[in-house]
């Protein structure tokens, strides 16, 4: 399950759980840190890039215990930082790593024009090789 605090992701993060709690499977919850989402100034400051990644490993925490309490038996969390887009990282990266049976998520981004095409989930419904469940 990829998440990004998105409306879409919100819906996918909730289906992923009644999966998992149907299934009495474990849930993985994977956010990205895109590189190309910052400028150059803010990349060359170590400070800055901490704090980014400390709020996305609290967000991560805080969809972990959502899920825990929500009766899901095992949560992980998975947070990995890329220069590709989200999409590419998670089909390139996080299923191999992860090897999961099922990818969830979310129709569209919250940000750039990705927003208004769903061009991420798209990609990953194209090119990932699991099953793919989009929610909107």
């Amino acid at each position: 399950m990829a998440v990004d605090n998105s409306d879409d992701a919100q819906l996918a993060f909730e289906y992923a759980i009644y999966r998992s709690k149907l299934a009495d499977c474990a849930l993985t919850i994977a956010t990205i840190m895109e590189d190309n989402d910052f400028n150059s100034f803010e990349v060359l400051s170590k400070d800055y890039m901490e704090d980014k990644r400390h709020a996305l490993e609290a967000d991560l925490l805080k969809f972990k215990k959502v899920a825990e309490e929500s009766g899901v038996r095992q949560v992980d969390t998975f947070l990995t930082e890329d220069d590709q887009e989200a999409g590419e990282t998670i089909v390139k990266k996080l299923i191999p790593d992860l090897k999961p049976d099922l990818l969830v998520i979310g129709s569209r981004s919250k940000k750039g024009v990705g927003k208004y095409f769903g061009s991420q989930a798209s990609y990953m419904v194209r090119h990932a090789p699991i099953s793919v469940v989009v929610v909107r």
